[in-house]
């Protein structure tokens, strides 16, 4: 597993691990959906201190938590870099270490030969590794505040979208019916020139984009201010509401995702692999965050138009027989392995 070095962005400053854990105990927690399973390995021998299942609600996270506090065990290692357990164990004040599926899953051969995908095993992999693969990993930071406020606005922004192709739907449905004529004039109901001509009708199309523009102009103004947007202003036809919104879901805490393909899992874009036996299918993955998702491949699919190896890239995945939307996955997964490079040497996107 290859990490990149050391650097400072923003408010967010990698840091390592201690060379030995307070309280000589390590955590591994593998996440399910109804329930999950801890660990909790001894660093001087390797042996199971402890191990139990909580349920996935707010009063089994915090038994959870209370139970590593009252154990003396300060690091935790899991599988995905956020959601709720994340949120939990970082606010307890607890270290919290983020190792991939992918990594799990080869780690998983160290300790037998049969691979085989079990909760309470995989909890103590995570522990176990977290005992001996310190010097290796790097503990999962909280986003900087601008980045959360970024996400924030942007999110907003994504939300008032939303709303306004809504409306301009249901008017274009009711001038079908009324003015027919009224909606062929204009290339977009909600242009300048268009809401002129319609303000005799009660609609809030209006105001919409003028809270769009507003949230627009913020947008911009919170990501000149941010250390990383040299980054994603950097990617072909980005501009400023892309670049925001990819910086504001990715983030800037470079642990949480350790590796490329992390990044690609939690974006939805890498392909679901399954296999039993001589049976193998590989299928859209409907696991993923699709704020991220969304983000990712709306510049992906606009960038085929500037950049000539993006264009190839789409070109030839049509040309597999893929449609539009499954070619610019597989275009957002290719630029999610540049981006995060760019993200993790803190460096501009250069074409070369």
């Amino acid at each position: 597993m290859k990490h990149a070095p050391e650097h400072t962005t923003g408010t967010n400053v990698a840091i390592r691990l201690p060379a030995a854990p307070p309280g000589g105990l390590t955590a591994g927690l593998d996440w399910a959906r109804d329930d999950h399973v801890v660990c909790v390995v001894d660093t001087s021998s390797g042996a199971v201190r402890d191990r139990f299942t909580v349920e996935h609600t707010a009063a089994g996270l915090s038994a959870a938590v209370i139970r590593l506090t009252k154990l003396d065990c300060a690091e935790v290692a899991i599988e995905r870099p956020d959601g709720p357990v994340v949120a939990e164990l970082l606010e307890a004040g607890l270290m919290v270490v983020v190792i991939s599926p992918n990594q799990l899953k080869n780690l998983r051969g160290r300790y037998g030969s049969a691979g085989n995908k079990d909760d309470r095993f995989d909890a103590y992999v995570l522990a176990d590794t977290l005992r001996t693969d310190r010097a290796r990993l790097r503990p999962l930071t909280p986003d900087s505040p601008a980045t959360v406020a970024l996400r924030g606005t942007c999110r907003a922004r994504r939300d008032l979208v939303g709303h306004r192709v809504a409306l301009a739907n249901q008017l274009r449905a009711h001038l079908q019916t009324a003015i027919p004529g009224a909606v062929g004039l204009f290339h977009e109901l909600d242009s300048a020139i268009s809401l002129k001509f319609l303000t005799r009708f009660d609609t809030s199309l209006a105001s919409l984009v003028q809270q769009m523009k507003a949230l627009s102009e913020q947008i911009g103004e919170q990501l000149d201010l941010h250390a990383d947007a040299h980054i994603f202003t950097s990617l072909p036809r980005s501009g400023t509401v892309r670049a925001a919104r990819l910086l504001a879901e990715i983030g800037d805490c470079r642990a949480r995702f350790p590796t490329p393909e992390a990044l690609a899992c939690l974006a939805g874009v890498a392909p679901s692999t399954r296999q039993s036996g001589r049976s193998r299918s590989v299928g859209f993955r409907w696991a993923g965050d699709k704020q991220l998702r969304d983000a990712v491949c709306d510049f992906a699919g606009d960038s085929r138009h500037a950049n000539p190896w993006a264009q190839d890239l789409y070109t030839r995945a049509r040309g597999r027989g893929h449609d539009h939307p499954h070619a610019v996955r597989i275009l957002a997964r290719a630029w999610l392995y540049v981006i995060w490079h760019c993200w993790q040497d803190n460096t501009a996107y250069q074409p070369t």
